[in-house]
This record gives C-alpha cells, structure tokens and sequence, in this order.
C-alpha cells in the first residue's frame, strides 16, 4: 500500500535531531578533513627526490599497482603522520584516513584547539570541519527500451555492461539476493584491471564476493570517532543493514528477469540497466545517521584507486560546508573531480527538495546530476460503499470476494478497553488492542496519523494487524493532509486501501457514522456500513509519462552558498525514481513497510541515480575509451522532452491550494531531459571535456578565491576559456545576460561523415543565433561554433530554448538553453 514522506526528507530531519540531540554529550573533538601541499598520485608530476612522476594524462586510469605509485603512496602517508607527530603528543588525536590517490591529505579526530594548530602550521592548505551527508532515497528496462533497443547491440541482456565495474558508495550490500546471485549466469572472470579487496564476512567468516560482487569493503572510521556507529545495526561489514544499497546496486546492475514476488503475487520480473557489469561496494552510508564526508571521501578514493570505471552515489549534504564558500570547492566534489581526471564517470542523485526551486545538492560540471521521473505505471484501487458510492484510493493489495460485500467496523468502535486510548488504536498498529471477535470476518477502519510520516506506524502493520484478527481487509482514511504529504503504494498481503483524498475520507466517515446506530453512552448497537475492496495488483499504464516527479531537486543551479545562481545547467538529465521495484535486504529497517522483505519499490532521487549509472555503463561498454564528459555528453544530447504521448514533458508541482497539479517541465526540472538509452550508443557528435576545462570553469567563476582553487586542484589558474559559459559542456546557461553575450562550443563527430544544420529556438525575451547555419565533420573530426544570445526585453525570469544540429545521417544533437536578461 503506502508510505508517505514529507518533502525535503522530513524523515531525515527528525533523524538528525535525535542525533544532534545525543551528540551534545560528546566529548568536543571533532573530526576535520586536512589537505596539504605535494600533489596527490593522480597528479604529481615529479619533483620530489628519490619519487618518480605518477601522473597519466586526463582519463587515464593509473596502475596501482606499479612500484611508483605504492612508494609515493608510502611516502605521503608518512608525511601525514610526521606533521600530526610533530604537532601533537601521542594519545591526544587519531587519524581515520590517509587520502592519497585523489587528494593528498588526512582526516583526524581532534579538538578545536587542535584543529586551529593545524590550520597555523606550514605545508597545511585547508581545514575543514566533517559534514555529515544522507541517502537521497521492475519494469523501468522496459520502459527506457533496453531489451530490444539496446542489450541486443552488445550481445543480448547476458553481455550488456560486460567487464564494466560500477562502484557504489552507499549503505552496503545484501549479497545472498537473487539479483547479485551467480548461479545462473555464466561464470564471471577475473577483471585485471580492477584490484578491490573483498572484506570477510566477521560472523559467517563467507566472502561478500562471488564474481558478480567484485569487490565489498566499508568505510566507518568518522562515524566511530564520531560515537555515530552502532555495530549490532550498522554492521562491521559491507553487510547492507539499511536496504538502500541493495536497491541501488540491482537498479544499475541486477541480474535479468528476477522475479518479484511478496505476499504471493509475482510484480513483474526486475533487472539492473546493465545486467551483466560487476558491483564493487564501498559501504560508507548507515542507517540512522547516513555518513560523513570522511568515510565518503575514504571510499570515493578507494573505489578509484581501485579501478572501478562508474561512480553511483546516491548520497548528498544534509547542509552546506562550514567554511566553503563556493558549491564546487569542497573535499568531496574535489574528489569527485579528480575522480573524473581518472577517467571515472560519475551519477549522483540530484536531492530530494523539490518542487522548490534551488534545491539541488549536487552541483559541479563534472558530475551528472540525476533527476527523478515519474514512469508510466500507476497503481489505483477503490473502495465501493455500500450506498452505491466508489472511493477512489491506492492499496497494492487483492481485492475481497467478488460480489461480496462486508460490514465496516472502525478501530476506536472495536477497542478492548477505552483506556488504550493513550496508544493511538486507530493507527491499527496493535492487535492487542482490538476486539477480534467484533473484526474477525469484516472490513476494519483505520486513521492515517501523523505517526504514518515519520515512521512510527506503518502500512504493513496495519496489514498485519488485520491478519492476525481475522479481518476480511482494511481501510485506512486520511482526515487531514499536511502540505508536502506523498503517498506511495504499498504492497500488502490482505485486501488494502488508502483513502488519500481527505473530502473522500469524509464521505466513508459520514456513510459509516448515518449507518452505524449508538446508545445514548455513543456505544455502538450495530454495524450496518458496508463495502468492498478492488484489485490494486495491476498496474495502469499512461502516456503522460514521464513526468519528473514532485520530490526532484530543482534548479536553478547555485555557485555559492549565498545562492548566487551559476551559469551552469543542473539537473543535467531525467531518469526513473518514483516507486521503482528493486532488490531489499530483509535486515533493512530505512523503510518501515518492507521490513523483512526482498524487494521494495521506493522513490528518490537515489534511485535515478543508478539507472544513469548503469546506462553509463552500456555506453562504456560500446564506446571504452571515451572520457567521463563524453558519456555525460551522449546522454543528454540525444535525451527528450517530449512525454509517451509527444506533449511537452509535464512536472508535477504544487498548486495555490497545495494540492498536486502539473506544469510543463523546464530545463530547471530535468536539465537535458529524458534520458534515452537507445539514442545514447550512437549520439552522431559530442562535446568532450577534460581536467583542464573544469579547471578553466572555475578560474573563470566570478566570485572563487584562485588560491582556493589552488588549494583543491594543486594547479594555478591560467585559463583560456574566458567564461564560466564557455565550458564545453552540452548545455549553455547565463544566469546574468547583459546586452549581447557570445559563447562559443566545440563537437566531435563519433560516427560516419555527416552534414549538421543548426537551428536555435529561445523564448521571446531573448534573441537567439548560431554560427555557422551548417557544418560538415569527417569522422573523429572537431568543429567549434558559437551561440550568440541578446536581452531583448527584462523580464525578471529565465528564458529558456535550444541549439538543435540535424545531421544528414539521421543523428540529432539537442542542448538546452537557458539565460535571464539584465539592463546595462
């Protein structure tokens, strides 16, 4: 049946509080992320007596393994630990991680006082406080069309993302599930060129790995330091003790054609967007308290190090750094962008804040940043009353006997004792507390409480409730409805509904009070209400799919922490992630109402995430030495705007009322929209990126401090690109358009020789032009063109448009454009 969330995580927040509540009891040592001067392995150049250059060019993978790397690798940790032994007596710090790959720098457990040493002492670039982070919480290969659009183009559903490793930094893994199992596929071989270790089981003493697992480990040393990390739940293992990772790991690489069945009935089969590519786990998420940066930064590092060819992160801040002023400059997206000069590509959820505008947490050009969708099924039932009426409602649930109907019984009417009043029985989360010889055969009425939001109650309870006290199903009303209430289908095993519209909750209230007869002490004589319960099993399908879902992140994008808007487009693309079936681990608690199950079908952000890793990870596949921008640009550039039923993509939004209406999505909803998996293996040009170029976008940010720029990136600024628009990227935003601005872009042509027309499209306010109308690009050949863009008339809001390039071939290449005009 149904779990409900408020927007912006409500549940998260209540979380939070507990802990910050706990935390003030803490000793008052803090854990810090220090980065030093020296380069990290990934870009140390030589230099250093005795250590030869690491270094490899942009999208490079580096070999780990090499004599130079291990002993420059040695030779940074040991200055780590020198600086921290000369600062400090032993026994008054602890260093969790040495990060050398990426960043060169140390996370550590120390007082204030400490910190504020070591912010003083030379070769010290930056001290940063530990942040804490949260989840951004099978039919969906059917609906992008990969079974027959794109598995078949790389040898069928068993060789699609063959030999790509895609790493997940989450909350661990449930390796027993049939959807990470290996016993009916053929046998997974060694992959070289991924070195990951897998941890040991410390109860079953079993390996985490099995071929198609290829590597588990987990990262939980600021969570310990922090007194956060609770091992009887969050588990000293990769074990997933939470459900989340589980689910996001057979999103983007679950076996093919798993069946989904709970309570006896089979949901569809589940598949991962690239069925045969291997998992590696780095665990760095936990139940209760999600992470911190330090564990995350620890395991991004690793997984690099490591080798893995994708990053999904289905993770994001609960609030911005302390003490960075700038969205892109902070050690995990950092990270993240040394990450990429590795020639990693990486999906990270683009938050859960929607449908407010600047809500996003994810921001950097680097990354691809995912929005929700909602797909095309719909899950709907309905209640009939025993006056003729039918309620509309959602229960995934079997229906009562056809032809049937049954007495309504309420749970206040039923109760053992009035005194259990204290423990909410209407809830229905308490069998011990209702008559069963008054329910047993009947239709048990229950109230959808505030307890329903934040976790305390749940569906499955009630469901269970009925069970065990013979109920023919149950109904659950809801009377009032807090603003940014979602209500998501819950599978259940009894026949179920959920009443969500409250003026239909108030016509089953009224029926069953006129029918329900009273002694003068308001005891209830006799039952006389009736009704029955439809089939919700079956899923509707429409053609007003996809829309992106109410809870996405939106834009516009921010550069820094006073909400200046950036001239960069995020979200960058649309994927499914509202209530989307996929694998659970039966110790996860993240979600009430699948408590002990296999499969769940839950919405975020976190679930968009993985299926545009998984989709990276075909493109891998087919194109392997392409770089990170250039897989981001194949999937935007060939992604669409356009609904099943060829109508402009809607968003669901909130109306005057607060109730839920839809609005024609904008690229502020889904970047470049769509994500077309198909389209995306043969983009016809793309607009390539590297190191250098994220380095020109931020020199070129008005605002960033070079040195800070310095500090991260260990490189000075002597950038040529002129403008933080002029990034090469497959989108063009000017958030501050004065006059006439140019911008320039340069495409690649991956396919055949082929003539492209440009044509441009822009909302009134703004002029439009391209330069030049055409153009004719060989094969591997590169071609720049510009976009002029004017301010005809100030509106006071964006304008948005498109640069569309039409190949003779077929190929069609789309980016978005967006600009709000400004007087002189």
């Amino acid at each position: 049946m149904l779990k409900s969330v408020k927007m912006g995580a409500l549940k998260f927040g209540f979380r939070v509080l507990v802990f910050c509540a706990l935390l003030v009891v803490v000793a008052e040592a803090e854990i810090y992320i220090v980065t030093l001067e020296g380069e990290p392995i990934i870009s140390y150049k030589g230099g250093v007596d005795g250590f030869e250059a690491t270094a490899v060019e942009s999208d490079e993978k580096i070999d780990t393994t090499s004599d130079l790397v291990t002993s420059y690798a040695r030779h940074l940790e040991l200055k780590h630990d020198m600086l921290l032994g000369l600062l400090f007596e032993r026994g008054t710090y602890q260093k969790l991680y040495s990060y050398r790959h990426l960043i060169n720098g140390f996370s550590v457990h120390v007082s204030p006082e400490q910190a504020e040493t070591l912010r003083r002492a030379p070769g010290v670039k930056s001290v940063e406080r530990d942040w804490k982070v949260r989840r951004l919480t099978t039919h969906t290969p059917q609906f992008l069309g990969l079974p027959t659009g794109v598995w078949p183009t790389g040898g069928g559903f068993d060789r699609a993302g063959e030999n790509i490793v895609i790493g997940f930094v989450d909350s661990g893994i449930y390796p027993h599930h049939p959807s990470f199992a290996t016993q009916h596929t053929d046998p997974y071989g060694p992959v070289p060129k991924y070195r990951g270790k897998c941890e040991i089981d410390p109860d079953t003493k079993k390996n985490f790995c099995n071929g198609k697992i290829i590597g588990a480990q987990h990262f939980a040393k600021a969570a310990k330091a922090a007194g956060a990390f609770n091992p009887s739940i969050d588990f000293e293992s990769p074990l997933d003790g939470d459900g989340h990772g589980s689910h996001t790991a057979a999103i983007a690489a679950g076996n093919n054609g798993i069946p989904v069945r709970m309570h006896g009935h089979e949901f569809g089969k589940a598949s991962g967007m690239a069925p045969r590519a291997r998992i590696a786990v780095y665990k760095a998420l936990y139940r209760l308290f999600g992470g911190f940066v330090a564990d995350v930064v620890a395991a991004i590092d690793q997984a690099v190090y490591d080798g893995v060819d994708i990053l999904s992160l289905s993770v994001g801040p609960n609030s911005p750094p302390a003490t960075t002023k700038t969205t892109y400059l902070n050690p995990f997206d950092a990270t993240l962008l040394a990450a990429v000069k590795a020639g990693v590509f990486v999906a990270q959820a683009a938050g859960n804040g929607g449908p407010f505008p600047k809500t996003l947490v994810s921001y950097s050009p680097w990354i691809a940043s995912v929005a929700a969708a909602v797909d095309d099924r719909r899950y709907k039932n309905h209640l009939t009353l025993g006056n003729g009426k039918i309620l509309a409602g959602i229960g995934l649930s079997p229906s009562t006997y056809l032809n049937q109907t049954y007495t309504l019984v309420a749970a206040n009417d039923v109760l053992l004792d009035s005194s259990v009043q204290r423990y909410s029985p209407s809830d229905c989360q308490k069998p011990e507390l209702l008559n069963k010889n008054l329910i047993e055969g009947n239709i048990l009425l229950c109230g959808y409480s505030f307890n329903f939001v934040v976790g305390t109650a749940s569906i499955k309870k009630v469901s269970e409730t009925a069970k065990t006290l013979g109920a023919a199903g149950f109904v659950l009303a809801v009377e009032n409805v807090s603003p940014g209430m979602k209500f998501d289908p819950v599978p259940v095993g009894v026949p179920g509904i959920l009443i969500v519209d409250v003026s239909k909750s108030m016509d089953l209230i009224d029926y069953y009070n006129i029918s329900t007869s009273r002694d003068w002490t308001g005891r209830v004589k006799s039952f006389k209400a009736k009704g029955s319960i439809g089939d919700g099993l079956m899923p509707i399908l429409h053609k007003s799919a996809p829309q992106v879902a109410l809870f996405s992140a939106r834009g516009p994008n921010i550069k820094d922490f006073s909400f200046q808007d950036a001239d960069l487009l995020k979200p960058d693309i649309l994927a499914p992630g509202s209530l989307i079936w996929a694998a659970w681990s039966p110790n996860g608690t993240d979600e009430p109402n699948y408590v002990g199950e296999g499969f769940a079908m839950i919405s975020g952000t976190s679930m968009a995430a993985p299926h545009i890793a998984g989709i990276a990870a075909l493109v891998k596949q087919k194109h392997p030495t392409w770089s990170p921008a250039a897989i981001k640009s194949a999937l935007m550039t060939t992604s669409t705007t356009m609904d099943r039923g060829g109508r402009p993509i809607q968003a669901q939004q909130y109306s005057e009322t607060e109730a839920l209406k839809l609005v024609t999505a904008t690229p502020f909803d889904y970047g470049s929209g769509h994500v077309n998996p198909r389209a995306a293996l043969d983009p016809g040009l793309i607009f390539d990126a590297g190191y250098e170029d994220y380095l020109g976008f931020l020199c070129t940010t008005p605002g960033i401090d070079v040195h800070e720029i310095r500090n991260y990136t260990n490189t000075p600024c002597n950038s040529s690109i002129g403008q933080p628009s002029n990034l090469n990227s497959p989108s063009i935003t000017i958030s501050h358009l004065v006059g006439t601005k140019t911008v320039t872009r340069t495409v690649t042509n991956v396919a055949e020789e082929e003539t492209y027309v440009i044509k441009t499209r822009m909302a009134p306010a703004i002029a439009i032009e391209a330069n030049p109308p055409a153009m004719t690009l060989r094969p591997g050949a590169s071609r720049k063109f510009s976009v002029t863009l004017t301010a005809r008339s100030l509106t006071g809001t964006y304008s948005f448009g498109e640069v569309l390039m039409k190949g003779n071939r077929g190929h069609q290449v789309r980016i978005p454009v967006v600009a709000m005009g400004y007087q002189r």
